[in-house]
């Protein structure tokens, strides 16, 4: 260890905690927390925290945060890379049957068997997995079907099928390099280079009676097979301008039709390999002699090769007049039946990400038109594989995706069996925690998350409190603040490997490959790292803002924020208190290195020091209390501590350690109450709900309504006034104008509450149900989304922010009464708002109470304001299986005027630097947030409103590719903003900034695009040092 490195135990570390609170003392304890780290940054570059296992964790500066990005690598999913045995016998393989249904009863999809050298788990293996098309909903149902025998020949025939299958559909088996053709796919080569060994056949059911009944189509597999050799023998791989122009071979008759003999009639078509009755060719699966792609036949036209070039356009007709001269000079080919007519063609195109519902996003999904071709009849080879095959294979790559993530969590849960720890929870519940939002499936982290905040809380304070008997509270929460912070949390995560399995970005399926496919969009490593892991090294640390989060290379290679590693930690813990309970929970912790199993001798000792308490109050009063908490304590001293407040000289205890504990107990209780009774409530509002239900007030007014402040234990004229102060608002509140809980609700009584929870835990053995049973009563009616109230203030601002107009508060103190004056300035009238309190606080929510009343009276209220979805982001669809490049100049500008002002005043060649003063600001900063910043800023200084920002959102299942200047960047969705700024006295400006990737970026370009207007217009000087 480095000599710098401040080495000390939690006794040394509680001195120097001690000394920055008294230095700090001022400080609220979030602010606190901050210094506390901070602090330890500024003395030393690492610094020494002594974790619950009592082994050192180094808090290294930057770990853990948004701010910093890091370079990880990504595991390989084993069960799909095991490699296969050379047994000439052939190989026993794990049977998995994907069965897929339509909502649409007349839409048919091919079902597909899933062969697999080892097992997967039950609940991986029998999975429903939901497909979301453009207009219709695939159900795709995975079961396991016992083993599946292959002989060698078999094998080979499937690895065919794979190479020919997934390469012509999402590829092409042919290509072009410099003037000549070759065969982009050699099946044993494009095998040799996978990283995955399953197989994906196509199966016929036997009988719809019979459950689970299916056989493998070794039709439709040896159709593959032999047009894979036929195209190798026939295709044209070269377009040598001097070799002999090719003559299609004679197709063979075998196939065609016996009830005609004419081979030149009318109702036989010619394929290369083969001639069909012209009333049999529709939904015939065809492969291109030329390129080696994939079609289905829509039908014949009335066109033939030698009509117009395309058929039914000019297109290319002043270089090729005919498609018989269009393959004969570009691709050597002369057409031996050019009378024959057209065949229309449904091109293959990308797969998309099906996972993710588009449909009821928005009401501007655009459908775009399919994509046809003219094709004449003899240059396609006719498989005899139906077209259902074709269409489940656009499903695949979805299903086989969420299985490899399901795999991949399984895969975790089996690493952390192998040391010991038991995880009885599903691999979903994993996934979910592995999964962030940038991933854009139904599912994600955050829920976890804040659930595993609160047992990491728990958990550590049981520890804490038990562990350090003489440490009080100041101290415990010091300590547990540096053991559940970010940067331990990410020690813990990246220590065991957890980063090579956190799932990142959005699904790709231009990224995804079949055994034996190319990928049809690669991505070479340009990190410098040979191996698939990625160093642990600083040199794979990044501030850059312009670094790209979540892609990979094919190396597996991603950049990954640092605090998504520790949101992970939380989520896994979260996870596994949901699936297997607490004492699951302590164990995945103590798999992570933070042992807070709470022993049970400990327990012991402290009940024993509990009931030595002096029994001072009245019997009958304790009973009494007991009787109406439901509750009948064994070690009567326990209670007796959680009742006495500080200032009681009659005891030499208090309750501040129970407090401590209760809190944590409390706050675990409501937490897991609120996930699992609003499971579609989204993370800001569970956190807005918990917010409400664990506040002070919250737990106040429940000490009120079940009258327990009267056996609080205290010798504080203070104290005293506080409650009795409290009790007569509350009993005159229906004459107030301030709802309840913005009464200023002693912060005694909240403390009250939860060193009895902390009391109540102890005495029952730490048992946390009895601790709910006793707190759901009480504390009821707890808070619902419908129920929950937000403070006038944030109101008022929540309001504005979506009006666009500046809050402006001012607060002055009189002697013990605080008075609050609040202004918003409207389009038209500038409204005061005014209150007074003991605090700011109660001052600014009695001024914001009366503002919004004012506000609601002229017809404008946040109500009003949600429902008319003000600022919403509208959803449109870019889905046409193509890339979109976006970032061309799209900048519309309008000018409104005010009423009573000249039409001219806003003329787009107007100046109206003459009628408004000039304003200078500072040089607008490139990076993300900068463009708004100005804006916001110039806005401030002129007293304009904010201008506020309305989004359309265009979403697509491929890539969609925005320019940034001369950069090009992908994603999957991309945002286009118009700003509103109104300039009081003269109009209103509106403007539309270019698509940009993440709706903020949208925002900053906007508002550019209107700093830039008010510059050229000599309304804003920008510095540009």
């Amino acid at each position: 260890m480095h000599s710098n490195h401040a080495t000390f135990t939690i006794r040394d570390e509680h001195k120097v905690i001690e000394e920055i609170r008294r230095k700090k003392s001022g400080l609220q304890d979030c602010e606190l927390a901050e210094v506390l780290m901070s602090e330890a940054v500024k003395n030393s570059d690492d610094l020494d925290v002594i974790s619950p296992s009592g082994q050192l964790s180094v808090v290294t500066s930057g770990a853990g945060t948004t701010k910093r990005k890091e370079l990880h690598g990504m595991t390989r999913v084993l069960a799909l890379s095991a490699k296969w045995g050379d047994d000439q016998d052939g190989i026993t393989f794990h049977a998995y049957h994907i069965h897929f249904s339509c909502n649409i009863a007349e839409e048919h999809y091919s079902n597909f068997v899933l062969l697999l050298n080892s097992e997967i788990d039950d609940d991986v293996g029998n999975i429903e997995v939901d497909l979301y098309l453009i207009s219709k909903f695939v159900k795709a149902s995975v079961s396991a079907h016992g083993l599946q025998h292959l002989d060698m020949d078999q094998i080979k025939k499937v690895k065919c099928l794979h190479t020919f299958l997934f390469n012509g559909i999402f590829g092409k088996l042919i290509g072009r390099s410099s003037d000549k053709r070759r065969s982009l796919i050699q099946t044993e080569e494009s095998w040799g280079k996978s990283d995955t060994m399953y197989l994906l056949l196509p199966v016929d059911e036997i009988d719809d009676h019979i459950n689970g009944s299916w056989k493998i189509d070794w039709v439709g597999i040896d159709s593959c097979v032999f047009a894979l050799e036929f195209l190798k023998e026939h295709a044209w791989l070269n377009a040598d301008a001097d070799r002999p122009k090719c003559n299609l071979v004679n197709p063979p008759t075998q196939g065609t039709n016996s009830n005609v003999t004419d081979s030149r009639s009318l109702d036989i078509i010619h394929f290369a390999n083969k001639s069909v009755s012209r009333n049999d060719i529709k939904g015939i699966v065809v492969v291109s002699l030329h390129t080696g792609r994939v079609y289905s036949i829509v039908d014949a036209v009335d066109q033939s090769a030698e009509s117009t070039f395309d058929g039914y356009s000019q297109e290319n007709s002043e270089t090729y007049r005919t498609f018989v001269e269009y393959f004969r000079e570009q691709h050597g080919i002369t057409l031996q039946w050019p009378e024959q007519p057209l065949f229309l063609l449904k091109q293959s195109h990308n797969a998309h990400n099906l996972l993710t519902d588009f449909r009821n996003e928005g009401n501007d999904n655009q459908v775009k038109p399919l994509a046809y071709i003219h094709m004449p009849p003899e240059l396609l080879v006719g498989l005899d594989i139906k077209l259902e095959v074709v269409k489940s294979c656009y499903l695949i790559p979805s299903v086989m995706h969420r299985l490899e993530s399901l795999m991949l969590a399984s895969q975790l849960r089996k690493v952390i069996l192998c040391d010991g720890i038991h995880l009885p929870i599903s691999s979903s519940l994993i996934l979910e925690a592995l999964t962030t939002q940038r991933c854009n499936e139904r599912f994600s982290l955050e829920r976890l998350e804040l659930l595993g905040d609160s047992v990491l809380k728990y958990a550590i304070s049981c520890y804490l409190f038990l562990k350090y008997p003489q440490k009080h509270e100041g101290q415990l929460s010091d300590s547990r603040t540096m053991d559940v912070c970010n940067s331990n949390l990410h020690q813990l995560g990246t220590k065991q490997n957890l980063q090579i399995y956190i799932r990142d970005s959005p699904f790709d399926p231009r990224r995804w490959k079949a055994p034996g496919q190319l990928c049809t969009k690669p991505v070479p490593c340009k990190h410098g790292v040979d191996s698939q892991e990625v160093p642990r090294s600083s040199k794979f640390f990044t501030e850059n803002t312009k670094v790209k989060v979540g892609e990979s290379c094919d190396k597996g290679h991603r950049w990954m924020v640092s605090k998504t590693i520790s949101d992970c930690v939380e989520a896994l813990v979260g996870a596994c208190f949901i699936g297997g309970g607490l004492d699951t929970a302590l164990h995945f912790m103590k798999w992570l290195g933070l042992n807070v199993e709470i022993e049970v001798s400990l327990i012991e000792e402290h009940i024993k020091s509990a009931s030595l308490h002096s029994y001072a109050p009245n019997a009958a009063d304790m009973r009494v209390l007991e009787l109406k908490l439901g509750y009948r304590f064994s070690v009567k001293g326990l209670l007796l501590e959680a009742l006495t407040h500080g200032t009681n000289h009659e005891s030499d205890v208090s309750y501040q350690r129970l407090e401590y504990l209760g809190d944590s107990a409390l706050d675990l209780l409501i937490t897991r109450y609120l996930y699992q009774n609003h499971i579609d409530l989204d993370p800001g509002e569970l956190t807005d709900l918990r917010s409400a239900c664990v506040s002070n007030a919250n737990f106040g007014h429940a000490s009120l309504r079940h009258n327990l402040s009267r056996h609080l234990l205290h010798s504080s004229e203070v104290v005293h006034s506080q409650i009795s102060e409290f009790f007569k608002l509350v009993s005159e509140s229906s004459s107030m104008m301030k709802p309840l809980q913005d009464m200023r609700v002693p912060k005694v009584l909240g403390d009250m509450m939860e060193s009895i929870a902390g009391a109540i835990l102890i005495d029952s053995n730490f048992n946390l149900d009895e601790v709910w049973r006793i707190f759901k009563r009480i504390l009821s009616p707890i808070v619902t989304p419908d129920k929950l109230e937000i403070p006038p203030l944030r109101q008022l601002i929540e309001l504005c922010g979506s009006l666009g107009v500046i809050v402006k508060e001012n607060c002055v103190r009189k002697g013990d009464t605080v008075h609050a004056e609040v202004k918003v300035q409207l389009e038209d009238v500038l409204l005061v708002g005014e209150g007074s309190g003991q605090s700011k606080k109660v001052a600014k929510g009695t001024a914001a109470l009366m503002l919004l009343r004012h506000m609601e009276m002229r017809g404008v209220s946040l109500a009003k304001v949600r429902s008319q979805e003000i600022g919403r982001v509208n959803v449109s669809s870019l889905d046409d299986g193509t890339s979109e490049l976006l970032g061309e100049k799209n900048q519309k500008i309008e000018f409104h005027k005010t009423e009573g002002h000249p039409t001219d005043d806003f003329s787009p060649d107007s100046n109206i630097s003459d009628k408004i003063d000039m304003a200078v600001i500072g040089p607008i900063v490139s990076r993300k947030g900068g463009p708004r910043q100005s804006l916001y800023d110039l806005c401030k200084q002129q007293q304009w409103p904010l201008p506020t920002f309305q989004t359309t959102e265009y979403k697509s299942r491929s890539p969609i590719e925005i320019l940034y200047g001369n950069e090009k960047r992908t994603g999957f969705s991309s945002f286009e903003s118009q700003i509103t700024l109104i300039i009081p006295g003269f109009g209103v400006m509106k403007a539309t900034g270019e698509q940009r990737l993440d709706k903020k970026s949208s925002f900053d370009a906007a508002a550019m695009v209107v700093l830039e207007e008010l510059e050229r217009r000599r309304k804003v000087i920008i510095a540009t040092g």
